[in-house]
């Protein structure tokens, strides 16, 4: 798969410009040309001078491979990303040439960017970074500033909301109450609390007896529960005071 992304249009582009820079020859075979990595040091010396110091031309293999890793750190230096970069093996076993040209393509790319000039046209020129630098006041002006990816506040009003803690009253039209002089008054729209009471309900803490309807027991008053509530035998608040002791007590039954 690796071979099948490899462009013979991009090798023959990487041959003319290579060759354009160092004015040497690659050869009819690519890799053949560049294996030994004497080109590759030469063009590196081309686009930064002393890049590559040490330059070996035996035919040995570990010297081929020191000069492929040499042009390699030499193109680390140049500003390179790292990713962009090959392995020696990659060219010098042919592992991964789509990586190789890639790599070289890349080097190209930043050869432009740099500003240098020769007679091809290839590689990408890398984007340039605009930093763009603000004062104090500016950035703390920002900081107030609600994004649209956000949403936006357009319109949005607390037009008629009252204050937390605020009375609210109550208004019939029918029965010619006058209207509401602010926001703070129900409609009846909204419902009423008319003949809302607390008859019945129990202050809390009042003990509630238990009686059975079956066994005869009489129900003391509203609150007592029934056994098909359950049972509270055996709860006891005894010796629970919250402030001053209270006496619950009704007149009416007890």
């Amino acid at each position: 798969q690796l071979a099948q992304k490899y462009d013979p249009q991009k090798e023959a582009e990487l041959r003319t410009w290579i060759e354009s820079v160092t004015g040497q020859q690659i050869g009819p075979d690519f890799q053949k040309g560049l294996k030994d990595g004497v080109i590759l040091c030469e063009l590196m010396n081309k686009l930064q001078p002393n890049s590559v110091r040490k330059i070996n031309r035996s035919a040995q293999n570990w010297h081929q491979l020191e000069n492929l890793s040499n042009f390699i750190k030499a193109m680390a230096s140049y500003g390179m990303n790292p990713v962009d970069l090959f392995e020696a093996n990659d060219l010098f076993e042919s592992g991964n040439l789509t990586q190789v040209q890639v790599s070289l393509l890349a080097l190209a790319g930043m050869a432009k960017t740099k500003g240098m000039q020769s007679g091809v046209d290839i590689g990408v020129k890398y984007s340039e970074k605009q930093q763009r630098n603000f004062d104090e006041a500016k950035m703390k002006a920002g900081q107030c500033v609600i994004g649209l990816q956000m949403g936006t506040n357009k319109c949005a009003s607390q037009s008629g909301m009252t204050a937390y803690g605020t009375r609210r009253h109550l208004y019939d039209p029918k029965n010619q109450i006058l209207p509401p002089m602010d926001h703070s008054t129900i409609s009846l729209q909204m419902g009423t609390n008319k003949c809302a009471s607390q008859v019945g309900m129990t202050a809390p803490g009042t003990r509630r007896h238990i009686y059975d309807a079956k066994m005869g027991t009489e129900k003391c008053d509203n609150s007592s529960m029934s056994l098909q509530m359950g049972s509270n035998q055996g709860a006891n608040q005894s010796g629970q005071v919250f402030g001053l002791g209270r006496q619950i007590y009704d007149p009416k039954y007890c």
